[in-house]
């Protein structure tokens, strides 16, 4: 993927009530670092980066300016009222022929999300089952054909490259938006998503252990 043609959007504008800290998970603590600053050393090649704030927004903009100048921001004043679908709206607004979205949650293995960032084409990637509460993908001949809250053979780690124009605005989850876009071509790659306390723990040790199942 050419960066110059695509704008990445990273959606950490929650409350991350369920992990229980009473921060934005974007900020929590991963070996030494910040989770959104973990994600952005993986961007360094991408000059169009948007991060959409809404809890404790300050506090994430001074984390990244200290790191990046030149990230953009974009605002979900509903971020009690709405899901990540409602910042990925305010962050696509005049984005590149391409988008990345990426949840403020999630980490990626480096070799792997570099592998999906050069892909191409359109992509939905898929992890193995990590997560206490996943969103299950469901893949028939290296294709994602559907998702799923209660079964399936795959997680989908709440990360996308898709083209802008097919992308609609909506308030809940961003899976709900791209269940129209269906079948997308999907690579596995190693990812640990925080939703929980467990999670957290998990995140931490697989980066500790340099980021191998």
């Amino acid at each position: 993927m050419n960066p110059s043609n695509t704008t990445v959007v990273i959606c950490c504008a929650g409350m991350g009530t369920r992990l229980g800290i009473g921060t934005t998970k974007a900020l929590v603590n991963i070996c030494g670092k910040p989770l959104i600053i973990h994600q952005l050393e993986q961007l360094k090649d991408y000059d169009d980066i948007r991060v959409v704030v809404g809890f404790q927004a300050q506090n994430v903009i001074d984390v990244v300016k200290e790191y990046r100048s030149d990230v953009m921001f974009a605002f979900n004043y509903d971020y009690e009222s709405t899901g990540p679908a409602a910042s990925m709206g305010r962050g696509i607004i005049r984005a590149r022929k391409y988008v990345v979205i990426i949840d403020g949650d999630l980490l990626v293995n480096p070799n792997d999300f570099k592998l999906f960032l050069d892909y191409p084409e359109e992509c939905l990637p898929n992890s193995t089952i990590t997560s206490d509460e996943p969103v299950y993908l469901k893949v028939k001949n290296e294709m994602a054909i559907g998702f799923s809250e209660k079964f399936g053979d795959f997680e989908w780690p709440g990360l996308v490259k898709i083209k802008t124009d097919r992308l609609k605005i909506g308030n809940e989850y961003v899976y709900e938006l791209l269940k129209p876009l269906l079948p997308l071509k999907t690579i596995s790659i190693r990812t640990r998503e925080i939703d929980t306390p467990d999670d957290y723990e998990n995140a931490v040790k697989w980066v500790e252990d340099g980021y191998l199942d």
